[in-house]
């Protein structure tokens, strides 16, 4: 018990640090603002379709993390819980959307816990991989990394048709659903890497595609270690860190940190009122 309120204390504390943070920041620098006044509106909207994407990504994710549990579960049923627990995720305490998602799949749907979590060790080490390659694009700058990427998932496929001993339990999970998260995954990462290059570009044209790649990498790794909603604090911390990588400036930073929340706050809204209008809350909720 004094373990979980002490996390929650940190949490709290890191928040309001960070907020604290922002707003010394926008006092002092000014132009931060004025950047953000003079973004188009198109652009407001175009990054809000494209959050709409990364909805549909996860809910490949889902999909692909059901058929390794084997477990079937109808489209609109799937859209609901990604779109429920990406909710929780962002407003309940220590990135808790997963822990829901395990629960609910257990109870409505009998699915395994070991299976579950077997699948979800899976996507975080694809998340992981991806996140990695994106990151070192910055030191290599090389696009020769997709093809890497690439052939690190079909290694990993490869290996999963073979007679390794070590993978004996696992190769009973169906490979189908392996390739489907991986290739979830990758999309997942490059609409993050899309939506991260629109905002920098709003605020900086000078920006090249290539930096917001390794910048995206620094950014997914904070959701490693989140004790805060949606990773504020740590996802800044971790983007000052790797400046010498990304080459993105501390100013232009804050600047598309402030958007990007300001925007995802908002699609967030949207997925709340879905929620509300079908009545998503209470029937997910009525199963766990």
């Amino acid at each position: 018990m004094f373990r979980r309120y002490s996390k929650a204390a940190v949490a709290i504390i890191v928040l309001l640090a960070t907020i604290g943070s922002f707003v010394y920041f926008a006092l002092h620098h000014p132009a931060v603002w004025h950047q953000l006044k003079h973004i188009h509106p198109a652009t407001f909207l175009l990054l809000l379709a494209l959050y709409g994407l990364t909805v549909v990504a996860l809910l490949f994710v889902l999909e692909g993390t059901l058929e390794l549990c084997n477990t079937t579960m109808d489209r609109r049923e799937s859209l609901l819980l990604t779109i429920y627990t990406a909710i929780i995720n962002f407003f309940g305490p220590l990135q808790s959307g997963p822990g829901f998602r395990a629960v609910y799949l257990k109870k409505r749907h009998g699915t395994k816990l070991k299976n579950y979590a077997i699948a979800s060790l899976m996507y975080y080490g694809f998340f992981a991989a991806f996140s990695g390659l994106f990151l070192l694009s910055g030191l290599l700058s090389g696009w020769w990394l997709l093809g890497l990427a690439l052939a690190g998932c079909a290694v990993v496929l490869l290996g999963f048709s073979m007679n390794v001993p070590i993978l004996g339990r696992l190769k009973q999970l169906q490979l189908q659903g392996i390739f489907k998260l991986a290739v979830a995954t990758f999309m997942q990462v490059s609409l993050v890497a899309v939506i991260y290059f629109i905002e920098l570009r709003s605020i900086d044209p000078g920006v090249h595609f290539s930096q917001a790649v390794s910048y995206t990498g620094a950014a997914n790794f904070a959701l490693f270690v989140s004790l805060t909603p949606g990773a504020i604090g740590f996802r800044e911390s971790f983007l000052l860190f790797s400046r010498h990588i990304h080459h993105i400036s501390s100013s232009n930073i804050v600047s598309a940190s402030l958007l990007d929340r300001g925007v995802y706050v908002i699609f967030l809204g949207m997925l709340f009122v879905i929620v509300a209008t079908t009545h998503a809350k209470s029937r997910l909720q009525a199963n766990t």
